[in-house]
């Protein structure tokens, strides 16, 4: 792929944008608020970018966050640099079952417990590998997105975060080449 991920990017400013001392209840509700606004087509995005304290983007949410800030000790069951479980299968799968709140508990008295919890507790932040140059040829990005199975990576103009990519976006480009080399 020749193009260049400035071509595919969408620019940080379409995004809608959370704090990361909003609370569990807030993130849920701005995250429905921006997918019914992408829906009825007044906001183009319903990805939320996470700002810190001096209003730098720091990272994303999604709804995945926000399952994993219902249950927030999954994480202490992966290493999340070989994303392998840290103990073998066998060993961790019935500890597994039984420690985890979200299906031993109804949802109603998980929201009651994380309400208050912070944005900042439960949200990914932005990983290395999600940053890609302005400049860099899509096909760099790409790879980025199968080797590191990143759905966006934010793009960045020097050490000026200037948009995100976003997998679908990369993946319309792909398909539309494999239609025209395949004659589809």
């Amino acid at each position: 792929m020749e193009a260049s991920v400035k071509d595919f990017m969408v620019p940080i400013a379409k995004f809608p944008r959370i704090s990361d001392t909003a609370t569990f209840s807030g993130a849920v509700m701005a995250l429905e608020r921006a997918n019914e606004e992408y829906l009825s087509g007044k906001r183009e995005q319903r990805i939320l970018l996470v700002t810190d304290s001096e209003n730098k983007v720091v990272g994303k949410l999604s709804p995945l966050d926000v399952v994993r800030g219902l249950e927030p000790d999954y994480e202490k069951l992966v290493d999340e640099q070989s994303s392998v479980y840290v103990e073998k299968f066998n060993y961790v799968i019935q500890p597994m079952k039984e420690q985890t709140t979200l299906w031993a508990k109804p949802l109603d008295d998980l929201c009651t417990t994380s309400k208050d919890i912070l944005v900042k507790d439960f949200f990914q932040p932005t990983k290395p590998s999600q940053i890609i140059d302005l400049d860099a040829n899509l096909n760099n990005a790409f790879h980025r997105f199968v080797m590191f199975k990143h759905d966006s990576l934010f793009v960045m103009d020097g050490k000026k975060l200037t948009g995100v990519l976003r997998f679908s976006d990369v993946y319309k480009e792909i398909g539309r080449r494999i239609k025209e080399s395949c004659g589809l």
